[in-house]
């Protein structure tokens, strides 16, 4: 692979040297902002020589390179000086529109999230493969996992608040109090209330009580607590700043959770949860299957962000995510038609490159496939999206569910100790058997 070249071409058709306003890069891609993207030549980019594939996404031109060769290029048009190299996502992020902007936002708040709950989805699979094996464990050390494995999801609205109001320029102290304030054990718990066990308050016309196993209601008390916050330090002194300003916040944000915010969003929250529930309840697995196949589909236009909203609440409200496994039948889909595309391939080099790009999904990053691959042939994508949809009606039907969200497909199966393992990798070769077999059928060799 000549790197010099293919760094020469980038340039070339981005617009030149000049119009790069950041340039930065992943493990497999190199992400450009342009200054003016009228003078990018997608069709140029596209066509390179050398390169897995070429998409805009994000506000981003995103060239798939591969690992291991992506840092090189990035260096030899960074030793041509006078480009940014830090920075890109907040560059990007000026040129999205309202919409992406909104979605940009939704995943700035989860994805620090993640790592947590990945961990904690890991701890209960060890857990339950442990269990699985016979072993008894005492009561004592039973609590101590239930520690491990329970706390991150009893305290979840309170870090959606803390991620909230570090993403929207409040400070992440208040947000965490304000959002154990949500949970506090002072007030009705709100499983208990569900349950009966106990009533709410009654405060006047308003009924109060904890925010237990909810997301959206968090979600919203984090963007209008950090703007309070905003608003009051716009005119209070500051010599009072101090002191005024995090009471006012709080108080002013709590009055507003329990007698506004929490009553709209948690009705709001129900109601998508149960649209979503019933979708995914359709008879015969067919909701698995609309989510398996069109997963992939929204990742190609950054709407996948915005699974991770419904992803989180049902890990809050029922303790596992069927999600993540339907996501991951998704991608076994794209991957199985993929491989069988990629292997039809006449040309060595050609499907050298293709093949360096499909690696990469069996550890959960599918763009490098699904551009560099799959979306170069519709017959193709269309044959992993009826690939994914039939390992989604598998995952439903088999009741395929880990309590986890943030891993797919390979990182993902210590999740799956002791949590139906043998339907997780039963699923991902249904998945990618049913693509590779509907790509032979409608893509010929090349």
């Amino acid at each position: 692979m000549d790197f010099n070249k293919i760094a020469q071409e980038v340039v070339k058709n981005i617009g030149g040297k000049e119009n790069i306003a950041v340039m930065e890069h992943c493990t497999t891609r190199l992400r450009i902002v342009a200054k003016d993207n009228d003078k990018v030549s997608v069709e140029g980019l596209k066509s390179i020589q050398g390169i897995g594939g070429y998409f805009f996404q994000s506000g981003q031109h995103q060239i798939i390179i591969g690992t291991g060769k992506v840092n090189k290029v990035f260096a030899i048009i960074n030793s041509q000086g006078d480009i940014k190299t830090e920075g890109a996502k907040q560059e990007a992020y000026a040129n999205l529109n309202p919409f992406q902007k909104g979605l940009r936002a939704l995943a700035d708040v989860f994805i620090p999230l993640i790592p947590v709950l990945v961990a904690t989805g890991l701890c209960m699979g060890l857990r339950g493969f442990v269990l699985q094996l016979g072993v008894t464990l005492s009561p004592e050390v039973l609590t101590m996992t239930q520690v491990v494995t329970d706390t991150v999801f009893i305290f979840l609205p309170a870090l959606v608040v803390w991620s909230t109001f570090k993403r929207f320029g409040g400070t992440p102290v208040i947000g965490m109090v304000l959002g154990l304030m949500l949970i506090t054990p002072m007030l009705p718990n709100a499983w208990e209330v569900t349950s009966g066990v106990v009533k709410p308050l009654q405060l006047g016309i308003f009924r109060i009580e904890g925010f237990q196993g909810t997301i959206l209601p968090a979600l919203i008390v984090g963007i209008v607590g950090s703007y309070i916050e905003k608003w009051v330090k716009s005119w209070m002194p500051s010599v009072v700043d101090l002191v005024f300003t995090p009471f006012l916040t709080i108080v002013i944000g709590m009055i507003l959770a329990f007698l506004v915010v929490g009553p709209i969003f948690t009705t709001i929250e129900d109601l998508v949860m149960f649209g979503i529930q019933s979708i995914i309840g359709l008879p015969f697995g067919i909701g698995g299957a609309i989510f398996g196949g069109v997963q992939q589909a929204l990742t190609i236009t950054g709407l996948h962000h915005s699974l991770m909203l419904i992803e989180t609440s049902y890990l809050a409200s029922e303790g596992i995510n069927p999600m993540n496994a339907l996501i991951t039948a998704s991608m076994a889909g794209q991957a199985g038609a993929a491989i069988a595309y990629t292997m039809s391939i006449k040309n060595k080099e050609e499907r050298a490159l293709k093949f360096s790009s499909i690696v990469p999904c069996f550890f959960g990053i599918t763009e490098p496939l699904l551009f560099g691959v799959t979306l170069t042939n519709s017959k193709v994508f269309i044959s992993g999206m009826i690939g994914g949809a039939v390992a989604g009606m598998f995952a439903i039907l088999f009741n395929v569910a880990p309590s986890v969200m943030g891993v797919t497909f390979i990182p993902a199966i210590p999740a799956y100790l002791g949590n139906n393992l043998f339907g997780y990798l039963a699923m991902i070769v249904v998945g990618m058997g049913v693509a590779m077999g509907v790509t032979k059928i409608l893509v010929k060799k090349n």
